[in-house]
């Protein structure tokens, strides 16, 4: 052999074959393609609940399975009826009383769904000041749940 040849094991780098990596593993012993599609799905709370003024007694969410976002005035009793002009805004803004689910009810659509959203949160503002106003509470800004 002269001194310019080279054996298979003295491949340059350039045209030396080399393995993929081997595929990562989890501790079950499945590669990640194995593993695709085999995730469960879990899904989100329904009515999934958006914001919430435990001092003023008033609540959003969104019922994605109703196709409706909701506005609830503390734990439906009738003591915690709201006064007329918290009524007349729910009304203005579309909103209808259901006295099944004791909330103030919009329904979206797929074409209005993210609309009626940000409306219903605006709506959801205006009347919490408004009820912490009537009860004499210092208005403040909300806190995440």
């Amino acid at each position: 052999m002269s001194s310019h040849e080279r054996t298979p094991d003295e491949q340059s780098p350039a045209t030396a074959v080399t393995e993929p990596p081997a595929a990562e593993t989890n501790v079950e012993g499945k590669s990640f393609a194995e593993r695709v599609g085999q995730r469960k799905w879990v899904p989100d709370p329904d009515p999934f609940g958006i914001a919430t003024d435990n001092v003023a007694g008033v609540r959003l969410f969104e019922s994605k399975q109703d196709s409706q976002m909701a506005i609830k005035f503390g734990e439906g009793r009738p003591e915690d009826k709201p006064s007329q002009a918290v009524i007349d805004k729910m009304k203005d803004a579309g909103f209808r009383w259901n006295p099944a689910d004791r909330i103030w009810a919009h329904p979206f659509t797929p074409e209005s769904a993210r609309r009626t959203h940000i409306e219903a949160e605006k709506l959801y503002q205006v009347v919490r000041q408004m009820i912490r106003q009537e009860k004499g509470i210092d208005a403040a800004p909300e806190l995440p749940f």
